[in-house]
């Protein structure tokens, strides 16, 4: 598969396993992916998978939960980490 490598700074990207790392990679896509990566993933994974793999993620944003819930026709709340959010604001709340 072939994504913006940026998106993966913090990894060797040659050494990604799609299939087992597809929550990683599909967490990365959402938050600092293209368009282009959206569409990719979207081809590869399928709709079906994207949505499972997402509605687990502990990690994602509001504006990610957001877009998702009006791409997939999902209420935000059937999303883990929209319910399961921290308690109170970070500090360094950039």
């Amino acid at each position: 598969m072939e994504l913006s490598a940026f998106i993966f700074w913090d990894t060797d990207y040659t050494k990604i396993d799609w299939q087992k790392k597809a929550r990683y990679v599909l967490e990365r896509v959402v938050m600092f992916g293209t368009a282009n990566d959206w569409r990719t993933s979207l081809k590869y994974y399928g709709k079906e998978k994207i949505l499972s793999e997402l509605q687990q993620s502990k990690i994602l944003d509001a504006k990610c939960v957001s877009f998702l819930s009006c791409i997939f026709n999902v209420p935000k709340e059937d999303f883990r980490c929209y319910t399961n959010n921290q308690s109170e604001n970070i500090h360094w709340n950039f």
